[in-house]
């Protein structure tokens, strides 16, 4: 059909339609279930919403292809491919492609990006990307000369501001659902916000600003035991009354406590970074462990099997690859691999202040069946698919609840390790990034704005231990990312400038001893 095609407008139009058609239906349904369709408004807010997507895609498209040619629908075709992949993702987890997810999507490595593939991922790559690319390149690029061109530009721009203009009563409406409406618009939801990521992102201070120098106050040994959790919800702790005995270990550890926590983001680079901080202030500042490491006194130790956190500049720093040495068999495919050898790392050590941070990934999604040994396999049937709406959700959440139970298992191994160094006070803090959605309200794993993100995506675990007689827990109801950095300076008897005891989870040393 599209060959038949003599002008391009009349093509760029047909291209429009066809964008329209393939990969708006997720656009669609969110303006049918938030808008009032049983009204005359409601029925021109909808009538004008696909005029001006058909119109104003068509206006790009024609620039496009008179401008670049043949250039212009190879992008085309890339946009194909994006769209059917990107729609993919929409309709199976429920995601919102704005500033955040692509963040999200840019800081995701191979491993984990490759647990998404899956057969229904090529469906949708072939119906709705390869098959649609095809079609384009066998079309011909009409000519057109300067001034049709410029005529029929100036027309378009003439009727889309018309259009505008004469749905005023409705502008409220759009501007209080533009970021989820911008983010369902294809192309333009990737095309857009990863202008606005790299944007926001040369704005930010590449070098982290330097924080006043900080003094040890005293020589006791001190062992501050930092993990930092990947995708897990407290409402799936039996800490915090869950009905499933996800914390058998834990629960029954003398001085261990449970706070209420939420998390300041609903993906790992920016949950990070909270951690990390000392307070939010929208700029890149010392993050807490090239803090410490900086200062000759501590000693900072960093362990991971993930990713996503600022740049980490101290010299004991270990990833997944340099842990998998010091093992022979297939624990380094699992999060206790962050425990080998670890004691022996903090006996090494010439220091009396020890910070360690152990960064996790053992509840990250899809694949949550993957993120434990076959022996935590307890609650069951599990999830086995990468398509997480296939599966019903007692499959999902049982699955998910097995990477806790593995959780409960390191946790309390760690702390059977710091006990065997009587020689510290030692204490354990474990919270989450961010949290999870298991399939409520039709949402999937993680990711969307904090503004409408749902209480399973921030609700996260803050649990602390302490070794007997080290120091008291304050009683506070609600904690933040951001009491981690003062609790780590007042349990180590850090003194900065920047160190708030309001703050800090643990009661005065002074007022503990009364």
């Amino acid at each position: 059909m599209l060959k038949k095609i003599n002008k391009l407008n009349f093509l760029a139009l047909c291209i429009s339609l066809l964008n329209l058609v393939l990969y708006h239906f997720p656009f669609y349904k969110f303006v049918c279930e938030n808008a009032n369709l049983t009204t005359v408004n409601g029925i021109v807010l909808l009538t004008s919403i696909t005029i001006l997507l058909i119109v104003l895609n068509a206006f790009v498209f024609y620039i496009g292809l008179y401008l670049l040619k043949q250039f212009g629908k190879w992008i085309l075709v890339l946009f194909f491919n994006i769209n059917a992949i990107a729609l993919y993702f929409i309709n199976t987890y429920g995601v919102i492609i704005d500033k955040t997810m692509i963040g999200n999507i840019l800081n995701t490595n191979f491993e984990e990006s490759s647990s998404f593939f899956s057969l229904k991922i090529l469906v949708y790559l072939i119906l709705f990307g390869i098959i649609p690319s095809i079609l384009l390149l066998k079309t011909p690029i009409p000519e057109v000369k300067f001034k049709n061109f410029m005529v029929t530009v100036g027309l378009t721009l003439l009727f889309v501001l018309s259009l505008v203009f004469a749905n005023s009563s409705n502008w409220l409406w759009i501007d209080k659902n533009s970021k989820t409406l911008g983010a369902l618009v294809m192309p333009w939801s990737y095309v857009v916000n990863t202008s606005r990521f790299y944007y926001h992102k040369s704005l930010k201070n590449e070098k982290q600003i330097p924080l006043p120098n900080s003094k040890v106050t005293n020589q006791e040994k001190s062992i501050f035991v930092l993990v930092i959790g990947e995708s897990a919800r407290s409402q799936n702790f039996s800490l915090y009354g869950y009905s499933k005995n996800t914390n058998p270990l834990l629960s029954k550890i003398e001085n261990v406590k449970s706070y209420k926590a939420e998390s300041c983001a609903t993906y790992t680079t920016a949950g990070i970074k909270c951690i990390l901080e000392y307070k939010n202030t929208g700029k890149l500042f010392e993050i807490l462990p090239n803090y410490l490491f900086k200062n000759n006194n501590i000693d900072v130790i960093w362990r991971t099997t993930n990713w996503g956190e600022p740049t980490v500049r101290i010299k004991n720093f270990q990833n997944r690859k340099d842990l998998k040495k010091l093992v022979t068999d297939d624990s380094y495919n699992y999060d206790e691999i962050l425990l080998k050898g670890l004691k022996e790392q903090i006996l090494a050590s010439k220091k009396n202040k020890i910070l360690v941070v152990l960064h996790t990934s053992t509840s990250h999604g899809p694949t949550y069946y993957k993120k434990y040994p076959k022996k935590f396999n307890r609650f069951l049937p599990v999830c086995t698919s990468v398509e997480l709406a296939n599966c019903t959700q007692t499959e999902l959440i049982n699955a998910y609840d097995n990477t806790i139970l593995y959780t409960d298992y390191i946790l309390a191994t760690l702390i059977g390790d710091l006990k065997q160094l009587p020689e510290y006070n030692s204490t354990m803090l474990f919270l989450s990034d961010h949290g999870e959605s298991l399939g409520e309200k039709n949402l999937y794993m993680h990711g969307l704005p904090v503004s409408i993100a749902p209480k399973e995506q921030l609700d996260i675990p803050f649990i602390v231990w302490v070794s007997k007689d080290a120091v008291q827990l304050k009683n506070n109801k609600i904690l933040s990312q951001h009491n981690v950095f003062h609790s780590v300076l007042d349990f180590l008897d850090i003194e900065s400038p920047i160190y708030d005891q309001n703050m800090s989870i643990y009661k005065p040393k002074k007022e503990a001893k009364k």
